[in-house]
């Protein structure tokens, strides 16, 4: 079992940042992917990033590219996720993932509640 926790949504204005944060409990993290993915107002949940836990392999998605920053401190069981340059579509609820098992990148078997992130101009 694992229980995801995401906190640091909040009101920004469109140029600002967030860095939201994932807490992780529940099992002794491996190289799983821990990922972001982020579900705007009708629209379907998009993936955002990932990270595996032991090997730092990395993924974004093109539209945050260059913009956001995964990351993860092992010690602290978090995953991190800075933006950057923050414009009015990155509005969203962004949920953190993680894996059970070994599985492709877009794969994921456990989500937190989500955190919403709203870009104001």
């Amino acid at each position: 079992q694992v229980q995801l926790v995401e906190s640091g949504g909040g009101l920004v204005q469109a140029g600002g940042s967030l860095r939201l944060s994932c807490a992780a409990s529940g099992r002794t993290f491996s190289s799983y992917f821990m990922g972001w993915f982020r579900q705007a107002p009708g629209k379907e949940r998009e993936f955002v990033a990932a990270i595996s836990w032991s090997g730092g392999i990395i993924y974004y998605a093109d539209s945050v590219k260059g913009r956001f920053t995964i990351s993860r401190d092992n010690a602290k069981n978090t995953v991190y996720l800075k933006m950057n340059s923050l414009k009015l579509e990155d509005t969203a609820v962004y949920y953190c993932a993680a894996q059970g098992a070994p599985a492709e990148v877009d794969e994921y078997d456990y989500w937190g509640q989500g955190t919403q992130v709203t870009v104001s101009s």
